[in-house]
């Protein structure tokens, strides 16, 4: 953090200052504390970003909730419109926002563009709520009486998101949101806030009236005061276990409903069966995508029986091929988040290392295509791995895929259900049998067979288990639109003589 004023980007490319967005309009922040935005393929300061204080937090709240009221009763004919003219100018322009991500994040902008794509498809789920909200009717339910329900929207919605994705996981969450009536703060990660102000300014482009959705730049403060407001009404989040925790544990305290992804320790399981060729390549696209700095990523790849040397070499063989570098450069893998992020992730090779892992592909020093002193490790494969080294145990959200060996089918599910984090696992097989048994055994949310990250469509709902989700509704699908929305059942008689006079006795149907 700095407390320094900075100073808005000029021709000669001085770090811009950044800004909320607060009632369709853009905030500058107050409070004097700002955070620096750098690019991780260079290590250049590029923006400084305002942290917002207790008093510009609530400002922002309470823009979204003065918007509320005259969204909630908008047709959704007229919702729906706007949401379709978002997705339109968000096909004509997503390159842009590709663009901005890869600027703060680093991966490589074919990453980029797939990420805006995958969140595009929650927006077109939510252009169909009319159907998703329509209430269920019983006539006669009673002599005289018939009964309705209708799903109401909830409020001010607190949306707190994730470096890793900076458009698709507040788009996980933010169009059904929306669609349904409520209006949307949204607390971006201070590393890649930019992403979420553009946004923002599609938006309003696309007539979304003003306030319905917000940003909220910050850190712990903003975070809390979204916790602890009684005007917000739910939290959705993705981040590391612990801070998941926190964040359920403390909105719930302050009777909101809450929706908190935590981490993961994805496996995927390889069977002796196998087509490796396959494995290995996906093993490589699932271990490395993104520098490893997904959610959904593969960091451990049991193999079972007598394949590990030769699924090893084949991986090996293909990891050594891999360019890195800066992701505007059609590198294949581009750099950490932060230079804290470099350290950490090396520092588990070395821990690795010296419990007496191999290392195989070494990606703690090399040549990285960037310029400047970018945050680089590259791809790093390591075998015999055991279950009690740090490298296993932990979450690295880095490029480090570890390989551990197993002798059969029953040991590899053991292993995946006795880890504490349930988010997505992996099989591959040519055996239908065998993978009919392992969805059905395996303690994890979401499941692929041949298919190494098993990330759902937006008509399904995306979440893991144990450790990886704390609450019980997922994000997106029709999940989604239930958990930003409450029911309501309405019990309508009209004019009966026959049920005139007093009874005080419980009300009976018939």
């Amino acid at each position: 953090m700095v407390t320094a004023p900075p100073r808005r980007e000029d021709s000669a490319g001085t770090a811009r200052t950044l800004h909320h967005w607060s009632g369709g309009q853009r905030l500058d922040g107050t409070s004097g504390r700002f955070a620096e935005v750098t690019n991780p393929a260079t290590g250049a300061v590029t923006a400084h970003l305002p942290l917002a204080d207790e008093d510009e937090a609530a400002a922002v709240i309470a823009a979204a909730k003065a918007a509320f009221p005259g969204w909630r009763d908008t047709s959704l004919a007229k919702r729906v419109q706007v949401l379709f003219r978002f997705r339109e100018l968000l096909n004509a322009r997503s390159g842009e926002l590709a663009e901005l991500i890869t600027a703060e994040h680093g991966k490589v902008l074919s990453d980029a563009a797939g990420e805006v794509a995958r969140g595009q498809e929650v927006v077109e789920f939510a252009c169909g709520m009319p159907h998703l909200l329509k209430g269920s009717a019983t006539e006669n339910a009673s002599t005289g009486v018939d009964v309705h329900s209708v799903r109401q929207p909830l409020g001010v919605t607190g949306i707190v998101s994730p470096f890793n994705f900076p458009a698709m996981v507040p788009m996980w969450f933010f169009p059904i949101a929306i669609a349904a009536g409520n209006t949307v703060v949204l607390k971006p990660s201070e590393k890649v806030p930019s992403a979420a102000l553009w946004m923002a300014e599609l938006w309003r482009e696309a007539g979304l009236p003003d306030g319905v959705f917000n940003v909220l730049n910050g850190d712990k403060t903003a975070v809390d005061a979204l916790l602890t407001s009684p005007d917000v009404k739910s939290i959705s989040f993705v981040g590391s276990t612990p801070i998941a925790r926190y964040v359920y544990e403390t909105a719930t305290a302050h009777g909101k409903r809450v929706q908190a992804l935590g981490g993961a320790k994805n496996h995927m399981v390889v069977l002796p069966d196998a087509d490796l060729d396959l494995a290995a390549d996906q093993a490589v696209n699932a271990g490395f995508g993104s520098a490893g700095e997904r959610c959904m990523a593969i960091s451990a790849l049991v193999a079972v029986g007598d394949i590990a040397d030769t699924l090893v070499a084949k991986i090996a063989e293909r990891t050594r091929g891999l360019r890195t570098g800066d992701g505007r450069r059609s590198c294949d893998m581009g750099p950490l988040i932060t230079r804290a992020s470099r350290d950490r992730v090396a520092g588990y090779v070395d821990g690795g290392e010296a419990d007496g892992a191999t290392v195989v592909v070494d990606g703690r020093a090399g040549e990285f295509d960037a310029d400047g002193e970018g945050f680089f490790v590259g791809p790093t494969l390591l075998d015999h791995v055991r279950t009690d080294m740090g490298v296993y145990t932990d979450e690295i959200f880095g490029p480090v895929l570890s390989v551990v060996r197993v002798q059969t089918y029953e040991q590899a599910v053991d292993l995946i259900n006795a880890n504490p984090y349930g988010n997505g696992t992996a099989l591959f097989t040519c055996d239908g049998g065998a993978a009919r048994r392992f969805q059905n055994e395996v303690e994890v949310g979401m499941i692929g067979v041949n298919v190494p990250v098993p990330v759902p469509m937006a008509y399904y709902s995306f979440g893991g288990w144990k450790n990886s989700l704390f609450g019980d509704t997922h994000a997106h699908g029709t999940e989604g639109v239930h958990f930003f929305t409450r029911g309501k059942v309405v019990t309508t008689r009209w004019l009966d003589p026959s049920h005139a006079g007093l009874n005080l006795g419980f009300p009976q149907n018939g």
